[in-house]
């Protein structure tokens, strides 16, 4: 592949609802392109950037996966990400490296909550965007539904560029609104002059009005011509709309077929005409030596550097360090220095990535996406710099997984295994986490959704060949105590030789501080118990907290006084005493009014103010106490309703809130404190416990 300089690349992003058609839309630039000689499609498995066996047994994307289209003399790389909530990281890794984003709508589905998410995520990065609306070969996709949609959604800024031409319900061609022209497709990818039908002049007229207001807002002079009633000419509308898509004042709608590969060469055209190249954009990170800003902007004058927007590990392609060039021209000798890691790493060669096919290239110039292979110490967010300029990029912001089951492996020997085919898989996904829970004996994997753990498990099963298991994870409760006891605890042994003997008396009684264990005092007069033994006894004490007698969680808030005892000169030893310790703690444990605390979390939930009341229902059936509600800053429209609830009633909530809110609804949630369990929460642990015992 020939190497492109910074004015000759766009970088696009996919965005959009799953299933509207993004690596559909894909496969025909690549085909048109000349990459692939066929079309591919998702049913059947073999598109260019769906080459995962999990995407291609699953039809839908997984991760995201990068495809550079040659279209006339400009490099388009495209990055198609996932539509489906749970692998919202590779959406947000992909944002990060993106100048501009496409909106996929189905014309079919129309705006979904994917649509919303995509826009948000535009604006949150200040991203140049178009939406392109799909289907249009279906006969009663209506695309004036989805243009009024958008509009009532997102104001006047909404304005459609082309308009589809049917005759006797098919999609035939369409009308280009800047040039006022109608073109009927001929053949795939081509088309002809035809004149504008009457049933669409009125449309013609309302939306080019809407074109011709833009265009007269850029300066004084183009008002006074407008109002005059003078005519913008082709190319005065075009530098109009590049500059306003630029700067987002303007979202321009377009809509075409992917399957006949209709309205895929306009929108390459486009993408090419409006969209900004990269040294069009700002990018600057910290110079680490002067602590001074580094203005790179995507200048290939300045010294190298480049952001790791995400990694690539696979058993079989190995691993890639996917880099956005910020500054300069890197070239596959260079050595250059990860200031994030503060090491020097030597480049092999230098790739661009279509789909799954690695293609080498000499360099890769400011604003250009491609891929480092076998860089050992790089990980994602990395920087990449040289020496005598350590510029350090801030990392992008990726989700935090809040959904959790535990694992165990199905056969024993393989933790090793597992282990560290997760830590390649940690690599690869910053939303998946492993967490081990060594109070509760569990070991925990984090995701988005239960979709992305079963993903998880599956990948472990196809390509490292282990098997896990998930289930619902122990709720880490906790045991303490409410009221004084006073218990008296003799270990008495006699057999041939030396006995052993260890007498103690002990109060429980609550420490007040539920942060701590347990506190040890003594107080012990007249060498009732020698003082060597007292270590002995606190071993004891400090041995029961780790498992406590009601139902074998770990004490907490327990002051334990010896205050007397006995001892033998000859039976006496640490052994005994530290017996008589544990015994007493049983005793005493139980008999000062033991209760479980199970553990609270505070947790908030950001809803369209439509489903606020089934949400805190929601909350409510699940022992939450909910503290307030307030007007969420980030996406207009939501509230975030603030509660305090159970660790035991989460588990599952990303299901239920999706479903309760058709996938609009997010939350968060950390933890707060241990508050007494209710008794019947209390009992039911309590018999299970028993169960574990008997079994």
């Amino acid at each position: 592949m020939d190497v492109f300089r910074t004015d000759r690349i766009r970088n696009v992003v996919l965005l959009g609802h799953g299933g509207a058609g993004k690596t559909s839309l894909v496969e025909a630039m690549a085909y048109l392109s000349g990459i692939t000689s066929r079309l591919g499609k998702v049913t059947d498995g073999n598109t260019v950037s769906d080459y995962d066996k999990e995407e291609i047994k699953r039809k839908f994307s997984i991760s995201t996966s990068l495809v550079p289209i040659v279209w006339g003399k400009v490099k388009i790389n495209v990055l198609d990400t996932p539509g489906y909530f749970d692998f919202v990281g590779e959406v947000e890794e992909a944002v990060s490296a993106a100048d501009a984003a496409i909106i996929v709508v189905s014309g079919k589905d129309g705006i979904q909550v994917g649509t919303q998410k995509a826009w948000e995520l535009c604006e949150k990065y200040k991203l140049p965007r178009m939406f392109f609306v799909t289907e249009m070969d279906i006969d009663d996709v209506s695309y004036r539904q989805v243009v009024e949609d958008l509009t009532e959604m997102y104001g006047k800024k909404i304005a459609p560029i082309h308009m589809p031409i049917r005759e006797d319900g098919k999609f035939v061609g369409y009308v280009n609104i800047v040039k006022q022209a109608g073109r009927k497709y001929i053949d795939r990818g081509k088309k002809k002059e035809c004149p504008v039908p009457d049933y669409l002049k009125e449309y013609l007229e309302k939306y080019h009005e809407i074109l011709m207001e833009s265009v007269a807002e850029l300066s004084e002079e183009f008002m006074d011509r407008y109002f005059a009633g003078e005519e913008f000419s082709v190319a005065e509308v075009s530098a109009a709309l590049k500059m306003n898509i630029s700067d987002g004042s303007i979202i321009p709608v377009c809509m075409g077929s992917t399957i006949n590969i209709q309205g895929v060469a306009n929108l390459l055209d486009d993408i090419c005409g409006y969209f900004p190249s990269p040294d069009q954009r700002s990018c600057k990170g910290i110079n680490t030596k002067t602590n001074e800003i580094f203005q790179a902007d995507y200048d290939f004058t300045k010294a190298k550097s480049a952001y790791v927007f995400k990694t690539i590990v696979d058993p079989f392609l190995g691993k890639y360090s996917l880099v956005k060039v910020c500054s300069g021209v890197i070239k596959g000798d260079d050595v250059l220095y990860n200031t994030s890691k503060e090491t020097e790493e030597k480049l092999n060669k230098l790739y661009v990535l279509e789909g799954s096919k690695p293609i080498e290239v000499p360099e890769l110039h400011a604003g250009d996406i491609g891929a480092i292979a076998k860089l050992n110490t790089v990980t994602t967010g990395d920087t990449l710099a040289t020496k005598n300029t350590p510029v350090l990029y801030g990392k992008t912001e990726i989700s935090t997984p809040y959904t959790y089951k535990r694992y165990k492996t199905v056969n024993k020997g393989d933790e090793d295994k597992v282990s560290q085919a997760l830590n390649r898989m940690m690599q690869e996904d910053l939303t998946l986490k492993v967490v081990n829970d060594s109070q509760n004996r569990q070991t925990l994997l984090y995701g988005i959704g239960e979709q992305h753990l079963d993903i998880v498990v599956s990948k472990l099963k196809e390509r490292y060949k282990v098997d896990i298991v998930l289930s619902e994870p122990k709720v880490p409760f906790k045991e303490t105590i409410r009221k004084k006891a006073d218990v008296e605890a003799k270990y008495k042994k006699q057999s041939g030789g030396h006995g052993q003997y260890g007498h103690v008396k002990m109060i429980f009684e609550p420490s007040g501080d539920l942060e701590t264990p347990y506190i040890f005092e003594q107080t012990v007069v007249g060498g009732a118990v020698p003082k060597n033994y007292f270590p002995a006894v606190e071993k004891g004490v400090q041995e029961s907290v780790a498992k406590g007698p009601l139902a074998s969680y770990p004490v907490v808030g327990v002051k334990a006084t010896l205050y007397d005892g006995s001892y033998h000169p000859v039976d006496s030893s640490e052994m005994a005493f530290k017996t008589a310790a544990i015994q007493a703690f049983k005793k005493g444990f139980m008999d000062a009014s033991p209760v479980l605390l199970e553990p609270i979390v505070s947790m908030k939930v950001s809803v369209p103010d439509k489903f606020t009341g089934d949400v805190m229902g929601d909350l409510n059936k699940r022992r939450g106490r909910v503290l307030g509600m307030n007007p969420d800053t980030e996406h207009k429209g939501n509230t975030v309703i603030e509660a305090d609830v159970p660790m035991l009633s989460i588990y599952g909530y990303s299901t239920d809130l999706r479903s309760m809110t058709g996938g609009s609804g997010n939350f968060s949630y950390e933890f707060a404190r241990y508050e007494q369990a209710p008794s019947d929460i209390q009992e039911k642990e309590i018999a299970a416990r028993a169960k574990t015992e008997e079994e």
